[in-house]
Order: C-alpha cells, then sequence, then structure tokens
C-alpha cells in the first residue's frame, strides 16, 4: 500500500510518523505535503457564506476598536476588547477563535509586523497597525487596518493613497485567467510610481484553519508564483508596508469574481482617526 504522508505539518511530530512505519511495516510512505490543501483552494458556495460571515464578525470587531480605543488604555485591554467582539460575533453570526493572536504594534513597534500586545499604554498623536481576523466555523477573514489617535500627519495620509490604489487595482485582477505573479507585479509597480518599493509577497489564500496560521500555505502573491486564479479562491491581500520607525497596514479578504475581486468584509478601508 502507499500511503501520503503531510512531512511539512503543524501537528504531525515525528514520532507519530516513526509509529506508522513501525506499525506498517509492508507500507510505501510518500510526502504528500500541502495535497490537501490544494484541493480546498477553490471554495463552495457555502465555504464563501461562511468566510462572509466571519467578514461580519470582523466589522464588529472594528467597530468595537472605535468605540473603546484612547490614549491611556493598556494595549492588552485593547487586545481583550478584541477578543471579546472576536467572539460575540455580529449581526447574528458567532464568532470562532481564530486562527492567529491579534497583531498590534504602535509607534516605532509598527515599523516591524507580527507585533504583539504588552501593558504599555496607548498613545496621544500616535499610530498603530492592527492586523487582525475573525472566523465562523473555522473559516476566516483577516482585515488589517492602521488606527491613529489624534491628528495624523501628512506621511500617514499620503501613505493611505497609495495603498488604498494598490488595492482597488487589485480587486480588479481577481478574476480567473490572472496570475498571482500578475497581482504581485501590479502591486509593486503601483508602488513603485510614488517612490516605494517593496519586494516581498503581498498575500496569500486563506480559508478553514486552525492555529497557529491561517493561512492555506499553497499559492502566494508573489512575483514568481505563476498560479493562474480561479472563480472562488480567496486571498488576504496584505499591501502593507513598513518603514523605519513607522508602519501602514490595510489589507482585504478577496473572493475572486468572474469580473474581478470581491471584498468578504466591509470595514471602512481608510486610515481609522480617533
Amino acid at each position: 500500500k502507499r500511503i501520503g504522508l503531510e512531512k511539512d505539518n503543524y501537528y504531525f511530530s515525528a514520532r507519530a510518523a516513526e509509529s506508522l512505519y513501525i506499525s506498517l511495516p509492508n507500507a510505501t510512505f510518500s510526502d504528500q505535503t500541502g495535497l490537501v490543501n490544494w484541493q480546498r483552494a477553490v471554495k463552495s458556495d457555502t465555504e464563501i457564506t461562511y468566510m462572509k460571515r466571519a467578514g461580519k464578525v470582523i466589522e464588529g470587531v472594528y467597530e468595537r476598536v472605535m468605540q473603546v480605543a484612547e490614549p491611556g488604555m493598556r494595549k492588552n485591554d485593547l487586545v481583550a476588547e478584541i477578543y471579546h467582539a472576536g467572539v460575540k460575533g455580529h449581526q447574528g453570526h458567532y464568532g470562532d477563535y481564530a486562527s492567529f493572536v491579534p497583531l498590534i504594534g504602535a509607534g516605532e513597534e509598527a515599523a516591524a509586523c507580527h507585533m504583539t500586545w504588552n501593558d504599555e499604554p496607548l498613545k496621544n498623536n500616535e499610530g498603530m497597525f492592527l492586523e487582525l481576523g475573525a472566523a465562523y466555523a473555522r473559516y476566516h477573514c483577516p482585515c488589517s487596518r492602521t488606527l491613529f489617535l489624534g491628528t495624523p500627519p501628512q506621511q500617514y495620509l499620503d501613505i493611505e493613497k497609495v495603498i488604498n490604489e494598490c488595492i482597488e487595482n487589485a480587486i480588479e485582477m481577481f478574476k480567473p485567467g490572472n496570475t498571482c505573479a500578475q497581482i504581485s507585479d501590479n502591486f509593486t509597480a503601483t508602488l513603485k510610481k510614488y517612490g516605494y518599493e517593496k519586494n516581498n509577497r503581498c498575500g496569500y489564500p486563506i480559508g478553514c484553519s486552525y492555529p497557529p496560521d491561517w493561512g492555506e500555505r499553497t499559492m502566494s502573491l508573489r512575483g514568481n508564483d505563476q498560479t493562474v486564479l480561479e472563480e472562488n479562491m480567496t486571498f488576504h491581500f496584505m499591501p502593507a508596508i513598513w518603514f523605519d520607525d513607522w508602519g501602514f497596514e490595510m489589507t482585504e479578504s478577496i473572493r475572486v469574481g468572474s469580473n474581478g475581486g470581491e471584498c468578504l468584509s466591509a470595514v471602512p478601508r481608510e486610515l481609522l482617526v480617533k
């Protein structure tokens, strides 16, 4: 018998593999990492519905952020509100636990991605990125925004326009027949037009997942990935950009549609100011 194993899997340990080798000495084993993930790339209508429900939940999360975030609030208290809103749900849809923790970076912390919280207070006249996600029945809808407490300086307003243009251009290109590389190339070309440069990926596929990651680990929105898009594939498009002492994130979860992409949530696509 020939048995496929996912050797590069978060939860399949070397000991688990060893037990199979010992228990099934007459079997032939091969590495089939990603085989199931690729079968999940194109979502059914029901799966899309679940992801849109997760999109409603993330809308509720950001509504709560805008209600409670203020100078002096401890970062961990803000994250507690994010968790509460994400599980409580929104508009009748409950929230499952997300596969990734809330990521927040304030001030100079925002110059690096994947920052988490501590007990320091939020500060007036300081920006922070929020890379958040919500889940419904294990289906995810990540969505990032940047929040500024106070009056944002011009540099935030300038990059907001650039990133918004990147997203609008990408939405038009998320249709069958285009490739992951074309999405990436369009993004980098838009940045270059305004004097910015970013050479790493700008997104990845999403769907049903468990911790520690909500990405499907198959395709990648980068210049060397020639995977052809198909209708009802779903991606987290991430045109985030980081500088020496600050950063800006504004991202969307997008469904590949016949005439272009469809955003799975309706969180206001703008610099959030309070």
